[in-house]
């Protein structure tokens, strides 16, 4: 029954008659709610010419009587409200369709169906490569999807998405979610040699429009098995492959070999895996790696050079959580996506390689944000930003790890890991803004946190500390004298210093330091414990740029 429903979708989008009425505008009706889209696509053989069909399933209430869509570069043939066809308006970069009003006394479900097709120019990218091969990949970030598909193109307007790929037989065809089936399909009636297959899959998590992807072409499977058992949301594990071009089959595996032990212990660290698999692919992409649901597309070129890192590994996966099942209700707090999978690329180092070589790498975050324009100009929570690819700098992801990482070194490990357990409990397969970050943590901790993360993430700049300090006999104390400079308003933290005194013998001490240019604090020691060194934030667990420390 299913399959005779889906043809009868396919048959109309290949013989659909176009149509288009004005609306009578009702400019102040909200919309709809999108809670499921069907995508029926039909690829071609060359070119970017597509055909597709839209079965929306929206919730109407009386405040909702329009379907407001964001939807451009492409033509709609029609628009059905069930089995009728409506009248719609279609604009330069919107689709409004009328629902009409609910008579019912709750909110209920409605049937929204349209066909469309053209040239297109973003969101699906299809590009030919230097054999010649044909490919097409979504590439969707951060509001391209309405390039080629009619959708709610906002992070939070979280929905689950169906995939019915119309596509060459010889092209391998992966999507966001569980593989359904890959069927015969009838031969394309201007290339009646060319055999065609219909490939069906299906996500049952609500993800943003942003992460709903199709890619299509001439890949090989590497199946990497079930790995982390008994770690996932779909017993009895998470099933991963890599999906790339037949000449890479004797560089694969390669690094994608940790992928199972990556999985494993964001699962173990966080919650169950989110999806009902994921994929590694190979793709054409604008960006180095891209989170899609349960199908991270990485940068063609990197499986080219054959150099694609564990860290790029991590960070794409760490998103499966961060960004993808817990989405920023905005592009403002971008953070709560790029800065968790940023820092939780380090925490995979610090689990492989050790506290050595995680300093090592947040000391390498650390000097990127200093050295970048845009701490001093921009706060990390960036609501003001109007051209969101200016959003992916260092204080989306390296800022935003490093404030991860002075709330766990605040808080300790266990407190922390707490909380961030409680904020994924809370908003999982839903979204969430700082605030709700805060919260969990506050209400894990029993601490207000209130002030570090207005001082942190909504204001720009960084503590940039000078220090002198001197020793008295007399009473056995070191005397240290912190000033912050007049770059940012001065800031409050916990400070670690360590001192080594003339026996060998190092002792590390914490101190609060005020939100003041300048502040002096003692700290008791003895008299027969003469410091030679003092060395500020030894442990790599403040976020400063630390000028020179003098003895007075």
């Amino acid at each position: 029954m299913r399959s005779a429903r889906i043809a009868l979708r396919i048959v109309c989008v290949l013989f659909c008659v176009t149509g288009s009425a004005a609306l009578s505008p009702r400019e102040s009706a909200k919309s709809a709610t999108v809670v499921n889209y069907e995508f029926t696509i039909t690829l071609p053989q060359t070119g970017n010419v597509i055909r597709g069909c839209a079965v929306l399933s929206a919730i109407r209430t009386k405040e909702a009587d329009n379907l407001l869509l964001d939807f451009m570069d492409l033509s709609v043939d029609s628009v059905h409200l069930g089995n009728r066809p409506v009248h719609y308006r279609l604009e330069s970069a919107s689709l409004a369709i009328p629902l009409g009003r609910s008579l019912a006394a709750s909110p209920d479900t409605v049937l929204v169906t349209v066909w469309y097709g053209g040239e297109v120019k973003d969101g699906l990218i299809i590009h030919t490569d230097r054999q010649g091969r044909w490919a097409a990949f979504g590439d969707n970030w951060p509001d391209r999807a309405r390039r080629w598909l009619p959708i709610v193109d906002r992070p939070h307007a979280k929905a689950t998405v169906s995939w019915n790929v119309i596509a060459p037989a010889d092209r391998n065809v992966v999507a966001n979610g569980q593989l359904v089936e890959r069927i015969p399909f009838s031969p394309d009636a201007q290339n009646p040699s060319i055999p065609r297959t219909l490939t069906r899959w299906r996500s049952s998590r609500p993800i943003p429009p942003y992460l709903m992807v199709i890619a299509a072409g001439p890949l090989m499977q590497v199946d990497l098995g079930l790995t982390a058992p008994g770690l996932s949301e779909f017993p009895p594990g998470v099933r991963q492959s890599v999906y790339a071009v037949p000449e890479l089959s004797d560089y694969l595996p390669g690094p994608f070999t940790s992928a199972g032990d990556i999985v494993a212990f964001f699962s173990t660290l966080v919650a169950p895996f989110p999806y009902e698999k994921l994929a590694h692919v190979q793709s054409y992409t604008r960006y180095g790696g891209m989170e899609n649901a349960g199908a991270i597309f990485y940068a063609d070129e990197a499986f080219t050079r054959r150099d694609v890192s564990t860290g790029l590994i991590a960070h794409e996966t760490a998103h499966q959580w961060f960004g993808d099942a817990v989405t920023p209700t905005g592009w403002g707090h971008l953070w709560l996506s790029e800065g968790f999978a940023s820092y939780f690329e380090q925490l995979w180092v610090e689990k492989s390689k050790g506290v050595g070589a995680f300093r090592t790498g947040m000391q390498q975050l650390r000097r990127e944000i200093i050295q970048s324009d845009v701490t001093f100009g921009r706060p990390v929570i960036d609501t003001l930003q109007t051209n969101l690819i200016r959003l992916l700098n260092t204080n989306s992801y390296q800022k935003g790890a490093w404030t991860l990482h002075m709330l766990r070194s605040m808080l300790g490990d266990t407190m922390f890991f707490r909380g961030v357990r409680e904020y994924y409990r809370q908003h999982r397969h839903s979204s969430a803004t700082t605030d709700d970050l805060c919260e969990a943590l506050e209400r894990v901790s029993m601490k207000k946190l209130r002030w570090f993360f207005d001082q942190w993430l909504r204001r720009p700049g960084m503590p940039e500390l000078s220090a002198s300090w001197s020793f008295s006999r007399r009473t056995g104390s070191l005397k240290l004298e912190v000033s912050q400079s007049e770059k940012a308003l001065p800031y409050a933290f916990p400070l670690s210093v360590e001192i080594t005194t003339s026996q060998q013998r190092s002792y590390v001490f914490v101190v609060d330091i005020p939100a003041r240019r300048n502040s002096t604090v003692q700290i008791p020691m003895a008299p027969t414990m003469e410091p030679i060194r003092v060395v500020l934030d030894p442990d790599v667990e403040l976020l400063a740029s630390i000028q020179n420390i003098v003895r007075q």
